[in-house]
C-alpha cells in the first residue's frame, strides 16, 4: 500500500476512534486516550533510532521535556492567558519539534561515534544536564514548577481536553505515516544496514554518521511535538513530570514489547501497556506501572525476544523477500539454477 492511501486509511480510523470516544460520554476516555496516544509518539519516534538504526536512547525524557518547556516559555514571553488563541497548539508543537530536532542533531554529531553502550549513556548524561539546567532557569519556573491556564472549552468540540485528544490523534497519525515511510524506503534500508552490521555498511560506501544525524532529527522533533502540548494537559509543569523515568522506560518498553522491526510494533506496544497502565492506575495504584513494564519485558524477552510482531511471524510464515533498491528479487538455494523467466527465455532461431 502507498503512502497517500495509508495515510487516508489512517485519517479514517482516527476518525472512528475520536467519534467512539466522543460516544462513550466521559472526559476520562480522552484524559486516558491521550496518554496513550502520547506514548504512540513516543513509542514510534524512539524506535526510529533505537529499532531501526539499533541505537537505544535513554534521553526520551530529555526531548520530552525539550518541547513541553518550549510551550512555557513561550507561554512566559507572551505572558497572558491567551496564549492558546494567539498561538495555535499545532504551531507549538511545531515550535517544540524544531527545538527537540535541533538538539537531536547536535547530539547526535557530538555522540553517535559512539556505540553501544557509550551511546546510551551519553544520552542518558544529556537528560541529566538538561533537567539541571530546567531546575536552575527560572524564567520557565525552574524548581518549583509552572502553572499553565488552559481555555475551559474549545470551538466546535466541547471540553478543550477533547481538543487535545485530537491533536495527539493527528501527531500519532502523522508519526505512524512517517515511520512507515522511512520503513519501506531506501532510508530505511540505509538505517537497516546501520542496525545490522555498521562496519560493513561503512566498508561499502554507505553514509552511516549523515543516515544517524537524521535519525536522530527526526526521532527528537517528534518527540518534542508529543511533549508541546503536554502543559495544557497537565496544568502545572515541573522537572520532575517531565524528565521522568517513566518516559525513558515506557518508549523502550513498548517497542520491544511490539516489536522493533515494523511501524507496527510501537504501535501495538504502546496500546497493549498503556492500556494496562490506566486501568491499573484506576484500580491498584500508579505505582505499579513500572513493575509491570518490568515484568512483560522479562516475559516478551524469554517468550517473543522479537516481540508480538515477531511472534505472529514466526506462526504466520510469509514467503521470503528480498530487496534491491524497489526491485523484488526472489530468493534460491544456493547453486539453483534461476528461475525461468521473459528474460531468460531462449531466442528463437532465425
Amino acid at each position: 500500500m502507498r503512502t497517500v492511501p495509508f495515510l487516508l486509511i489512517s485519517l479514517v480510523v482516527g476518525g472512528a476512534v475520536f467519534a467512539a470516544a466522543m460516544a462513550a460520554g466521559n472526559d476520562y476516555v480522552f484524559f486516558a486516550g491521550y496518554v496513550v496516544l502520547q506514548y504512540v509518539v513516543l513509542s514510534t519516534a524512539w524506535n526510529i533510532l533505537g529499532g531501526y538504526c539499533g541505537y537505544v536512547n535513554f534521553g526520551t525524557g530529555a526531548f520530552f521535556a525539550l518541547g513541553a518547556y518550549s510551550t512555557v516559555a513561550i507561554y512566559k514571553l507572551i505572558d497572558t492567558n491567551e496564549l492558546p488563541h494567539l498561538v495555535p497548539i499545532p504551531l507549538l508543537m511545531l515550535v517544540g519539534g524544531v527545538v527537540s530536532g535541533a538538539i537531536g542533531f547536535g547530539m547526535g554529531y557530538l555522540t553517535l561515534r559512539l556505540r553501544g553502550a557509550f551511546f546510551s549513556i551519553a544520552t542518558l548524561a544529556l537528560a541529566v544536564v538538561l533537567e539541571t539546567l530546567v531546575v536552575n532557569w527560572d524564567y520557565v519556573g525552574g524548581s518549583r514548577g509552572a502553572y499553565i491556564l488552559r481555555p475551559e472549552n474549545a470551538p466546535l468540540i466541547g471540553s478543550y481536553i477533547r481538543y487535545l485528544f485530537l491533536i495527539m490523534l493527528l501527531l500519532a497519525v502523522g508519526a505512524l505515516t512517517i515511520a512507515r515511510l522511512i520503513e519501506r524506503s531506501r532510508l530505511g534500508y540505509g538505517f537497516a544496514t546501520i542496525r545490522d552490521d555498521e562496519l560493513a555498511a561503512e566498508a561499502s560506501g554507505v553514509p552511516t554518521l549523515r543516515l544517524k544525524l537524521i535519525a536522530t532529527t527526526i526521532s527528537g522533533a517528534l518527540m518534542g511535538m508529543a511533549g508541546a502540548p503536554f502543559p495544557y494537559y497537565i496544568g502545572y509543569l515541573q522537572p520532575d513530570s517531565t524528565f521522568a523515568l517513566d518516559y525513558a522506560v515506557n518508549s523502550i518498553a513498548m517497542p520491544l514489547i511490539g516489536g522493533t522491526s515494523s511501524w507496527v510494533g510501537p504501535l501495538i506496544g504502546a496500546v497493549l501497556l498503556d492500556s494496562l497502565q490506566q486501568i491499573i492506575t484506576v484500580t491498584i495504584s500508579s505505582a505499579v506501572n513500572l513493575l509491570l513494564v518490568g515484568v512483560l519485558l522479562v516475559a516478551f524477552v524469554i517468550v517473543a525476544p522479537n516481540g508480538i510482531v515477531g511472534l505472529i511471524r514466526k506462526y504466520l510464515p510469509h514467503k521470503g523477500d528480498d530487496f534491491v533498491g524497489r526491485r523484488r528479487v526472489g530468493l534460491a538455494a544456493p547453486g539453483a539454477a534461476p528461475a525461468a523467466g521473459p528474460s531468460s527465455a531462449p531466442e528463437s532461431p532465425s
